[in-house]
């Protein structure tokens, strides 16, 4: 009943117009009575966008399963879901697209939809990060990041009429804050460095017991062991200063407060 009268109240909007479209046209083209219109939509904006409780459902449910050790990748893999479903009915999410940027009041609902995606991912973020410095400014700021470059990815898919791969649009875009934020898959070193832990020798050289391995051209893995507590880093002077504090962080076993 509920895809029933959305679908209908839909070919409405694009037949006459978002506004001239009454909530008892929309029951008498579905078939039904007026009060089961209410039962599955407070108001006419809620039958435009059908399908977002849903995926605000099983956005939840995923972040609270706690599949994903990594935060970040976390909550990029719940935005993700968002794009599956956009991509699922192509067609739909165009027209709706357009139908958006032209009625003032469905852009106002669109937009807090995506805030409330967003506080989801902020929310999860916040336990995750809760006992570590910046926990709260550090989940905002991150949330915000990964619904941006899901949203410029997604909505230059949409303007192109659906063209191309939205998935893979989106996944480009979401490596962008991932290069940032999000803790490496495996400790790996700077291009052209070497990474040295353990306790400092005399004239600050790295102590004995810290056995190092990686660093080369290619960027390929560290292993390191040590008991010591400093961490000297040699670097090439074109290092991306953000992968520089990565391997520190992965040697360390802490994130760093700045990036």
């Amino acid at each position: 009943m509920r895809e029933t009268l959305a679908e209908a109240a839909f070919q409405l909007f694009l037949e006459r117009g978002f506004e001239r479209t009454t909530v008892d046209e929309i029951v008498a083209r579905a078939g039904v009575g007026r009060r089961s219109f209410f039962r599955y939509f407070p108001s006419k904006e809620d039958a435009v966008f059908p399908d977002h409780e849903r995926c605000l459902a099983d956005m939840t449910a995923l972040l609270a399963r706690g599949t994903e050790p990594d935060p970040v990748r976390a909550v990029c893999d719940a935005a993700r879901l968002v794009t599956r479903m956009y991509a699922a009915k192509p067609e739909f999410s165009v027209q709706r697209y357009r139908l958006t940027q032209e009625v003032p009041g469905l852009r106002t609902y669109e937009l807090s939809v995506v805030r409330r995606y967003e506080r989801t991912m902020a929310g999860f973020l916040r336990e995750c990060w809760s006992g570590g410095p910046d926990g709260a400014l550090r989940a905002e700021v991150v949330a915000a990041a990964v619904v941006a470059a899901h949203n410029n990815a997604l909505r230059a898919w949409l303007r192109s009429g659906g063209s191309g791969d939205a998935e893979a649009a989106v996944e480009h875009a979401l490596g962008t804050v991932l290069d940032v934020w999000a803790r490496p898959a495996a400790p790996a070193a700077a291009p052209g460095a070497e990474a040295f832990a353990g306790s400092a020798g005399s004239g600050g050289s790295p102590g004995a017991n810290a056995a190092v391995s990686g660093g080369g051209p290619g960027g390929g893995p560290a292993e390191v062991s040590a008991d010591g507590d400093v961490v000297v880093m040699v670097a090439r002077r074109d290092a991306p200063l953000w992968r520089v504090v990565q391997q520190v962080e992965a040697v360390l076993g802490t994130p760093a407060r700045h990036r």
